[in-house]
């Protein structure tokens, strides 16, 4: 019986070309999962992206154009920022969807959302938290205006507030405190949910990967997974802390795979 593929992009946040064992002879740790895929697939060892860093590497993945064709020639965008995809724009989850995909993203979107404000919004610099923000309220232009059937996920990443999870098109839950990190553990202050822990996330967002591949198993999918990790904060799960035999990152990495 033929029937179309399944797709799932794993993202990785930061991590570089000789972290996997399989593309690194001189790896001082082995990646045996990484390494899997890539030896019962294809390893591309010439490749190329618009863009170094989180926001515009996305915005090139998702629709496929420049990311300086963008509103944004630089760095990148917040938490709390306007959306960068435009309006309209066509997106490969829209391409999927047409061919009878069904569509999903879990992990860091980073490419801004629209959140409802009130009378007293004041953005901060620097990526800061922002007040006057109705997390009660619908958000607008989140990757369910972009093409995805379902997602859940964080707004930026993971040391940018706010450090809520978001479900299609609302946070599921209103913060209640201020957290914030420092050294390789760093995230900004900012607004927390009441069951929102960092060095939980890698680990939730998977599972929610899993459920999802259970979910529609049955049908097409398309999951877009950008992981929040090994980009800051570094959290090792405590079963990796020490494993990789060189540091903090390289742990983390180890939990990635």
């Amino acid at each position: 019986m033929n029937r179309k593929p399944n797709v799932i992009y794993i993202l990785a946040d930061d991590m570089g070309y000789g972290d996997i064992s399989a593309f690194n002879e001189n790896c001082p740790f082995q990646t045996p999962h990484l390494d899997a895929l890539c030896e019962n697939g294809v390893k591309f060892t010439d490749a190329h992206a618009s863009s170094a860093v989180c926001t515009p590497s996305r915005y090139s993945i998702l629709t496929g154009r420049y990311n300086w064709r963008s509103r944004l020639k630089s760095y990148v965008v917040g938490g709390y920022s306007e959306p960068l995809i435009e309006e309209d724009r066509k997106t490969v989850a829209h391409l999927f969807q047409e061919q009878g995909y069904h569509t999903v993203m879990i992990g860091k979107w980073h490419l801004g959302m629209s959140f409802s404000t009130t009378p007293d919004f004041r953005e901060l610099p620097d990526f800061d938290a922002c007040t006057g923000v109705d997390y009660a309220a619908p958000i607008q232009r989140s990757p369910v205006s972009n093409g995805f059937d379902y997602y859940f996920g964080i707004s930026g990443s993971l040391d940018m507030p706010p450090y809520l999870y978001i479900e299609n098109d609302r946070f599921t839950e209103l913060p209640d405190h201020e957290t914030v990190n420092t050294g390789k553990k760093f995230w900004r202050k900012g607004p927390t949910g009441p069951s929102f822990r960092h060095e939980h996330v890698l680990d939730e967002l998977t599972e929610k990967v899993t459920e999802q591949i259970e979910t529609w198993k049955d049908e097409p999918f398309f999951i877009y997974f950008p992981m929040p990790a090994p980009h800051t904060p570094i959290l090792p799960r405590e079963d990796f802390i020490g494993k990789s035999g060189t540091n903090e990152y390289g742990d983390f990495v180890l939990h990635c795979d």
